[in-house]
């Protein structure tokens, strides 16, 4: 992963864990207040609150204790490869698109980011400034010609 993605995840995990569960914890305590627990909704939808944050914190931790994390600023080449920023013109509709690839757990289209397993990255992998690539699309095969590859 980049190292912007492993610093928003761990933005997110300390987010989880110093306002999420406290606010939680505190509205199962206020819950435990109003009487009987078998049928207090709220007490029931704050536990359910409670495992998902507690998923969601233990997914990030692994997340994070796994990941090999590439700066991309140290990265160079004329070749596609993690990290790299390329830019695209689709052959048919001359329509300009920017795309780094990342991890997958960075991907996010509506930034520009493509996850290095998407059908798009693994056509760019390897290729270089002015070679054509041909994607499969769910609605057919598109073909894109890589007009510059940076490391931004």
């Amino acid at each position: 992963m980049t190292a912007e993605g492993y610093h928003a995840l761990d933005e997110d995990l300390k987010r989880l864990k110093t306002t999420e569960r406290p606010a939680v914890i505190a509205a199962i305590g206020e819950a435990r207040l109003h009487g009987d627990l078998s049928e207090n909704a709220e007490y029931h939808a704050a536990k359910d609150r409670q495992g998902w944050i507690e998923g969601q914190i233990a997914e990030i931790e692994d997340k994070m204790a796994r990941a090999q994390v590439i700066d991309v600023s140290k990265l160079s080449g004329k070749q596609v490869k993690f990290g790299a920023t390329v830019s695209v013109i689709d052959e048919d509709t001359e329509e300009k698109a920017r795309y780094q690839i990342v991890g997958e757990h960075e991907a996010n289209v509506k930034d520009g980011k493509v996850s290095i397993t998407s059908p798009i990255a693994r056509a760019m992998i390897g290729k270089e400034s002015g070679d054509v690539v041909e994607v499969t699309t769910p609605g057919g095969v598109k073909a894109y010609e890589i007009t510059k590859v940076e490391w931004v």
